[in-house]
Parts: structure tokens; C-alpha cells; sequence
């Protein structure tokens, strides 16, 4: 970990968060938090929170995601524990979305200004672990416009990041 001002929190690095939720889905494959896996409603439980970091669990059933979004002012990384998801991320040079797959055991990292939105495509649920430094406090969402134009809808406050599904 970083050496941390007095004055106030600071955020951990993208390397330190990956891995951090690397460690907490080991934790997590090992039966140490309990998973619920909801056919309705995409299911989250916050694991651990303090003025650093928080550390989110998710589960994910077919066709389950969170709409294209982006995580304001924090860093973020999430691990696949089982399972595998699709993240479509905006690239700006190209204009439009990128698509990849996240298989159980990956480890990603987004930086300040990234947008996406993941999806569970496949038949199996998927679950993964999620940190954002400093906490997340607000989020904004997005639509693309014809000609690769990328649009704000709105932007929310949040103290539950993982509550708000597409």
C-alpha cells in the first residue's frame, strides 16, 4: 500500500486495487462471504468500507448488467471470481464502444474518466468483486448519439453504487 496523507484519504493506486479485489475473490472462492445469486434483480453486498476504499461483491444472472456509466471522481478495479462478463468500454479515439471479456480469474483496472458498462451474456451466473478509491459518491450515465457522439444522461449522488442495474 501507498504511504497515506494526515491531512486526509488518499486513494489507492489502480495496481493496488486490482489487487486487492484479487484477494478478496480468493477469499471469496474459498467460501469466506456468502453469494446469493438473484434471477431478478442483480444482487450486491458491500464487504468493506472505510474513508479509502470500498469493496463491493456482485452477482450476476444471464442477461444482468449495469448500464453504460462512469465512476466520477474514483479509480476502480474488479476481479471475476466465477463466471464471465462483458465490458463494453468507450473509446474515445474510435468513437465508439470496445468490447471484451472478462473470464472468471481476470483482474481489470479504470482509471478517472473511464465509461462502460458489463453485462453477463453467458447462461452461467457470474460473480466478481469490485473496489472504487476514494469511495464512490456519484456516478453519471451515458447514451451514444449517431456519429459516435458519447452523452451524458445524468449524473447521481450514490452511497450504492451496485444498486442501480439496466
Amino acid at each position: 500500500m501507498t504511504t497515506r496523507s494526515l491531512a486526509g484519504p488518499t486513494p489507492l493506486a489502480l495496481p493496488e486495487l486490482r489487487q486487492l479485489t484479487r484477494r478478496i475473490a480468493a477469499d471469496v472462492r474459498a467460501g469466506r462471504h456468502e453469494i446469493t445469486v438473484d434471477p431478478d434483480h442483480r444482487w450486491y453486498r458491500l464487504l468493506s468500507s472505510d474513508g479509502y476504499v470500498d469493496v463491493w461483491l456482485i452477482s450476476w444472472a444471464q442477461e444482468q448488467g449495469a448500464e453504460l456509466h462512469d465512476h466520477a471522481g474514483s479509480l476502480g478495479a474488479l476481479s471475476v471470481v466465477r463466471g464471465t462478463l462483458t465490458e463494453h468500454r468507450w473509446s474515445q479515439p474510435q468513437r465508439s464502444l470496445r468490447t471484451r471479456s472478462l473470464r472468471t480469474g481476470v483482474s481489470v483496472g479504470f482509471g478517472l474518466g473511464h465509461v462502460h458498462d458489463v453485462m453477463n451474456t453467458a447462461e452461467e451466473p457470474a460473480v466478481s468483486v469490485h473496489a472504487y478509491s476514494p469511495p464512490l459518491t456519484a456516478m453519471s450515465y451515458y447514451r451514444i448519439e449517431a456519429g459516435g457522439l458519447l452523452r451524458r444522461t445524468r449524473s447521481e449522488l450514490t452511497t450504492e453504487p451496485e444498486k442501480v442495474t439496466a
